[in-house]
């Protein structure tokens, strides 16, 4: 409960009436799991104001808005109570769940006088799954995830950029909260660019800084790029984990198809020759692609009144998937062939004679 009793202090200290009920609030939370109702009812009894039944107070939506442009400078979600199911490689499984479990005994580390770093550095090429990660990770912690809005976090005016970045952090911190700064390329470029302004670089180590005095502060901090290379060198050395967000392999392709199609009849999960088909088909695309192509052949059944979906179906969506939706038969055939479909079954999907198939894939 150590975390929750600092920050208590640390938002009486400043008279921030808003960050001592949120924490206030998680301390009863907690003691109730640890059994301690005794004391979670002298704490809420002391609360003789407006009970904020929830450590997400009304506070945490009203994100801070750029005093320019006057958008919000970050997206607030909570976490959701029932998140569908999110498949990893074996390696990003493991770090993701020791960060959650390092999380999840601050108290007992910081009670042994352990240094908690509760930062996470995600990197990858796009729809690899970063956001989804963040957002899982804040579904089994159940704490809101603020999403740094970079866009509109980026002022025309540098100097206040610098205002902004640290507007974010104090909101973050002034709550029970997980901070996310997607495409954090965006501001932690390497700081010997020569291409990048002065101001910039002050930005930069404002950002650095920023960073150094919320995570000491055991807060919680969470970064994605899809730029890794861009980043400056001081930035890698701020996180105690970092994971490579990769593109799926053959078995997490696998593990898609069988969460995407377990509802639904077909003749693919049973088949293991058919699932290994349509796995390495799917060879180089990233998770966000690969769920796109499961749900497209999922709607389209669907729309269609299909019995069953066969592994032609999924080939199909993929076809179109990488030709820009441009349906050319004797091209699709061909594809279809490529990935291990006979030609009787072309045929019979493709509602042609097996002679029209043979003729169609026999032609150079």
């Amino acid at each position: 409960m150590y975390t929750e009793i600092i920050r208590i202090i640390e938002g009486a200290l400043k008279s921030d009436t808003g960050k001592v009920m949120s924490y206030a609030n998680l301390l009863v939370e907690n003691l109730r799991k640890d059994g301690d109702n005794k004391t979670a009812d002298r704490i809420e009894s002391v609360l003789t104001k407006k009970r904020i039944n929830s450590v997400f107070s009304d506070q945490l939506i009203n994100a801070p808005v750029d005093q320019e442009s006057r958008l919000t400078m970050a997206d607030v979600l909570l976490p959701e109570a029932n998140m569908h199911e999110v498949i990893f490689s074996e390696s990003m499984h493991n770090t993701i769940n020791t960060f959650i479990s390092t999380v999840q005994h601050r108290n007992k580390l910081l009670k042994a006088g352990i240094e908690l770093n509760a930062s996470l550095l995600l990197y990858g090429p796009p729809g690899c799954g970063k956001t989804t990660i963040a957002k899982f990770i804040a579904h089994r912690l159940q704490l809101p995830l603020v999403i740094a809005r970079l866009d509109s976090l980026i002022s025309s005016l540098l100097g206040n950029t610098a205002k902004n970045i640290r507007r974010i952090f104090d909101f973050a911190s002034s709550r029970p909260c997980i901070l996310f700064l997607d495409e954090f390329d965006a501001i932690g470029k390497a700081r010997d660019d020569q291409h990048e302004l002065g101001e910039l670089k002050r930005v930069i180590n404002s950002l650095l800084q920023n960073i150094d005095e919320y995570t000491a502060a055991g807060n919680i901090l969470i970064t994605a790029t899809n730029h890794h290379e861009l980043l400056d060198k001081a930035i890698w050395r701020r996180f105690s984990y970092i994971v490579d967000v990769t593109k799926p392999d053959k078995k997490a392709i696998s593990q898609l198809l069988y969460s995407s199609l377990s509802q639904f009849k077909n003749n693919i999960l049973e088949d293991s020759k058919k699932e290994e088909l349509a796995a390495e088909s799917m060879s180089g695309l990233s998770f966000s692609e690969v769920k796109t192509i499961f749900n497209n052949t999922i709607s389209k059944g669907i729309i269609q009144d299909k019995e069953e979906i066969v592994l032609e179906d999924i080939l199909t969506q993929l076809f179109l998937f990488r030709n820009n939706n441009k349906h050319d038969t004797a091209l699709l055939a061909k594809f279809l062939e490529e990935n291990g479909c006979s030609k009787p079954a072309i045929a019979q999907y493709l509602g042609i004679s097996y002679r029209q198939a043979t003729n169609i894939l026999d032609k150079k």
